[in-house]
C-alpha cells in the first residue's frame, strides 16, 4: 500500500540536560581573545539557569505565509526570525528561499549549490558551481538544522573537485566557519589533506621575493577594475591587471589561519605550527606593504609590468575590496586601520546613495560601462563603480568582525544597521524581491538585468542578521556568545524594540535569542534573553554581550539520500519520455537535472502545453533494473499558465504492463513537494501519469526525483 509523506514539523525543543562538553581545552588549543579585549565597556551581563521558557513564535503561520505549500521544509531546517522591520522580516526570509532555490542534487555527491539558477558557460560542468560563490551557502547553512546539505557541499568541494580554481577563494576559513558552529571536528578535519594541497597550488600566485599573492581582477571575481582597467590604458579591463590584492591576501591569510587550527584539532603540531607561521607572515606583508597611508585603505599594487602600470606601483584610488582584511579576520582588535571605515560613511567616496560603491566616483573611470551581453547588447558586469552584493556582504561581515574585536570611534553599530538596511532595499526590484547581479550605487536600479541574474546565490544575508544583527558569534571552545548589533539607542531610526530569533542550531543545542526593550511584546520581561534548550541560560536588562557556558553535544549522524533519477549533463540514462512534447529533449532533461525553485521568472522543465489528453503521462528508463522505494514531484503553479496536475499516479513497468505505486485521486499540490514512498519495487521504467488541471492550465513538471529508500533526515535539537 502507498503511503503518502510530508516532512515531519519539529516544532519542539528536547529539554535534555547538558552533556560534557567534548572540546575541554580546545580554548587553550585555538586560543580566541579575551572577552576584555573585545567588549568597549560592556555592562555586566548576568548568568542564569532559569524555568523561564523562550517565547514561542507562530512558526506555522510564518512558514505558510512566506513559503506557501513549501513551508515544511523551512519548519524542520532554519531558524525563524521576528521584528518590527517588515522589510527586514521579508528579506530574512526571501534569502531562504534563494538558498533552497540553489540546492542542486548531482548524485553521488548529493547536493550542491549553484550561483545562477540555469546554468552559465563558465561553471563546472556537470555540476554547475562556481567556487567564487562557494562561501555563502556555508555562511548561511551552517545555521539549518539539517546538516546534510554542507555536509555534501564540504565533501564535494574537497574531494570531488568542487574547488577547481577557476576564482580566488578563502573556503579552508569557510570549513572553519562552519565547524564553529556544529562542532562536528571529526567531520572537518578529514579534509585536512585536500586544504593543504590546495594551498600549496597557489603558489604559482604567490611572489617569494614580496612574501605576498598576486592575482588578475578577473580571476578575483571582480573584472572591470581599477588594476585591470589602467593596465589597458583605459581601454579594456576585462582581463589582465594582475596585482596584489587586499582579497587574495586575505583570503590566503584565513585558509592558513584555519589549516593550523584543524592542525590543531587532528594533533599535527608541526602542520599547526607551520601553517600559523605562514598566515603571521601574510599579516605582516599586507599591513606593511598593502595599506596606503596617503589614502588610508588596504589596496592593491601591481604585478604586473607595461607601458601603462609598473611592477609593484599601487593603484590610484580606493575600491571596496580593501575591506576583505577585516572580512578574513585579519586586522582584528588593532585600531590602526580603522581609519579605513570612514569612507564607507562619506557619500562623495564608498557610500552610494542605493549602496556601496566598488570604486569611489572620482575614479577617472568610474561606472564607464566598457563590456555588453553579445545576444541583447545589455550591460555586462564591471566592478567599476555598481553595488554587488558580494563585496557587500563581505563588507558587512568584516564590520560585524571589527565591532565585536577591535575598540574604535570611526564607526559603530548604529552604522552597521544602517548599511545592513540599505542592503535590504537593495533586494526590491519593482517592489518585490528579487536579489540581481550588481546595482547603480545613484539609483538602485540592476545593471545587468539578464534573464540569468534573477534571484542570484552571489552573496549572503541570513548570516548577517544570526550572526551580525543578534549576534551570534561562533566560537571553537565551550562558550556561547551573542553580541547584537541592534543600536541600543531608542531613538536611532534602525533600533529595535524587540526582535527573536529562534531555533538556532548550535554545537549541538538550539538556541534562541530574544530582546523586548520594555517587556511588553514578548511578557518575558525586558531586555536581553539567551536560551538553550528551552531553558533560560543569560539575561541582561539591555543590549550588551551575554556568554554562557554550555557542552558540545553530541550529534546526529547525517544520513546521506540519493536522488537516482538526476542526469547530469552527458549522461544517457535515465533517459526520459513523455506523451507530448517528447522532441523538447532540454525541457525533459530539466525535470530530472537536480534544479527546482518556484520562482515564476526562469521556468525549466517539462510541461504539457498544447495536449488534447485528459492525461499524460512523464516516464524514465534507467537503462538497467534500479530498485526504487520513493518519490517526490514537484509542480510549478506560476498563477497564469501553469498549474498542479487534478491527480498523479506513479507507476512501474512490470513484464509489459504498468503497475501502480501511489495513485492521488485529489490532491497534488505545486509550489511544495508532493513525497511519496512504497515498499520497493526494482524496475528498469518509471512513470507518473497526470490528470490535467480542472482550470485547464498546462502542467510544469519542475522536477521528479526517485530514491532507493526514503529520505531519513535527522535535525539538530531533536
Amino acid at each position: 500500500m502507498a503511503m503518502r509523506g510530508r516532512s515531519k514539523l519539529w516544532l519542539r525543543y528536547h529539554m535534555r540536560g547538558l552533556r560534557a562538553s567534548l572540546l575541554i581545552g580546545l580554548a587553550a588549543l585555538l586560543p580566541v581573545q579575551p572577552l576584555a579585549a573585545r567588549a568597549a565597556s560592556a555592562p555586566q551581563a548576568t548568568a542564569s539557569s532559569g524555568s523561564i521558557a523562550a517565547p514561542r513564535l507562530p512558526e506555522t503561520a510564518i512558514a505558510r505565509r512566506w513559503f506557501g505549500n513549501d513551508a515544511p521544509w523551512y519548519q524542520d531546517n532554519i531558524p525563524f526570525f521576528d521584528s518590527p522591520d517588515a522589510k527586514l522580516n521579508q528579506i530574512y526570509y526571501y534569502r531562504w528561499k534563494v538558498f533552497r532555490a540553489h540546492i542542486r542534487s548531482v548524485g553521488a555527491y548529493g547536493d550542491v549549490f549553484t550561483e545562477f539558477l540555469p546554468r552559465v558557460g563558465w561553471d563546472r560542468v556537470p555540476y554547475s558551481t562556481l567556487n567564487d560563490s562557494a562561501i555563502f551557502p556555508i555562511y548561511d547553512g551552517r545555521w539549518l538544522r539539517d546538516r546534510s546539505y554542507l555536509n555534501d557541499w564540504i565533501r564535494y568541494i574537497w574531494t570531488g573537485g568542487g574547488d577547481d580554481r577557476h576564482f580566488s577563494e578563502s573556503l579552508a576559513d569557510a570549513t572553519w566557519q562552519r565547524y564553529l558552529v556544529d562542532g562536528d571536528a571529526r567531520f572537518a578535519t578529514r579534509f585536512l589533506p585536500s586544504m593543504e594541497q590546495m594551498y600549496s597550488l597557489w603558489d604559482d600566485h604567490y611572489d617569494f621575493k614580496k612574501h605576498l599573492y598576486w592575482i588578475e581582477p578577473l580571476l578575483d571575481a571582480t573584472e572591470y577594475t581599477i588594476s585591470s582597467i589602467d593596465a589597458s590604458g583605459g581601454k579594456d579591463g576585462f582581463t589582465g591587471g594582475q596585482a596584489f590584492r587586499p582579497s587574495i591576501n586575505s583570503y590566503m591569510y584565513a585558509n592558513a589561519r584555519a589549516i593550523s587550527r584543524f592542525a590543531a584539532l587532528a594533533g599535527d603540531d608541526a602542520t599547526a605550527r607551520r601553517y600559523a607561521d605562514k598566515a603571521a607572515d601574510l599579516k605582516a606583508h599586507v599591513e606593511q606593504d598593502l595599506w596606503s597611508p596617503t589614502l588610508h585603505h588596504f589596496i592593491d599594487r601591481y604585478q604586473v609590468d607595461n607601458k601603462f602600470v609598473h611592477y609593484w606601483e599601487p593603484i590610484r584610488g580606493r575600491e571596496l575590496v580593501g575591506y576583505t582584511p577585516w572580512t578574513m579576520r585579519l586586522s582584528d582588535g588593532d585600531p590602526k586601520y580603522a581609519v579605513a571605515w570612514e569612507h564607507v560613511l562619506k557619500p562623495d567616496q564608498l557610500r552610494g546613495k542605493y549602496g556601496l560603491r566598488t570604486v569611489e566616483p572620482s575614479y577617472q573611470y568610474y561606472m564607464r560601462q566598457y563590456r555588453y551581453d553579445q545576444a541583447t547588447g545589455l550591460r555586462e558586469c564591471q566592478w567599476n563603480g555598481p553595488v554587488w552584493p558580494f563585496q557587500t556582504t563581505q563588507v558587512l561581515i568584516g564590520l560585524a568582525n571589527l565591532l565585536n574585536t577591535t575598540q574604535q570611534n570611526v564607526i559603530t553599530r548604529s552604522d552597521y544597521a544602517a548599511l545592513l538596511s540599505q542592503y535590504t532595499d537593495l533586494h526590491y526590484v519593482d517592489g518585490k524581491p528579487d536579489i540581481q547581479e550588481d546595482y547603480d550605487p545613484a539609483t538602485g536600479k540592476p545593471i545587468v538585468g539578464l534573464p540569468r541574474s534573477h534571484h542570484y546565490y552571489h552573496s549572503s544575508y541570513d548570516d548577517l542578521i544570526i550572526s551580525g544583527l543578534v549576534g551570534i558569534r561562533p566560537r571553537a571552545d565551550d562558550v556561547l556568545e551573542v553580541n547584537p548589533l541592534v543600536p541600543r539607542d531608542p531613538k536611532d531610526p534602525n533600533a529595535l524594540p524587540w526582535f527573536a530569533l529562534e531555533h538556532v542550531p548550535y554545537h549541538g543545542h538550539l538556541i534562541d535569542v530574544v530582546y523586548d526593550r520594555d517587556g511588553s511584546h514578548y511578557h518575558r520581561g525586558a531586555g536581553l534573553r539567551l536560551f538553550v534548550d528551552g531553558r533560560r541560560v543569560a539575561h541582561a536588562p539591555a543590549l550588551t554581550r551575554l556568554t554562557a557556558r554550555i557542552g558540545q553535544r553530541t550529534l546526529p549522524p547525517v544520513p546521506r539520500t540519493i536522488d537516482l533519477a538526476v542526469r547530469l549533463n552527458g549522461q544517457e540514462f535515465p533517459k526520459p519520455s513523455a506523451s507530448v512534447n517528447d522532441g523538447d529533449a532540454a525541457a525533459l532533461g530539466h525535470s530530472i537535472d537536480g534544479r527546482m525553485w518556484f520562482f515564476p521568472q526562469i521556468q525549466q522543465g517539462w510541461t504539457t502545453q498544447g495536449s488534447t489528453h485528459a492525461t499524460d503521462w512523464y516516464a524514465l528508463d534507467f537503462g538497467r533494473p534500479t530498485r526504487i522505494a520513493a518519490s517526490r514531484l514537484y509542480f510549478l503553479d506560476d498563477g497564469r499558465q501553469f498549474a498542479a496536475p487534478a491527480a498523479y499516479t506513479i507507476q512501474y513497468l512490470d513484464h509489459g504492463s504498468w503497475r501502480d505505486l501511489a495513485t492521488h485521486a485529489a490532491g497534488p499540490i505545486a509550489n511544495g513537494v508532493d513525497a511519496d514512498r512504497w515498499t520497493a519495487v526494482t524496475a528498469q521504467q518509471f512513470r507518473v501519469r497526470l490528470t490535467a488541471p480542472k482550470d485547464g492550465r498546462a502542467i510544469r513538471l519542475l522536477e521528479w526525483k526517485l530514491y532507493a529508500a526514503p529520505p531519513v533526515h535527522r535535525y539538530v535539537g531533536d
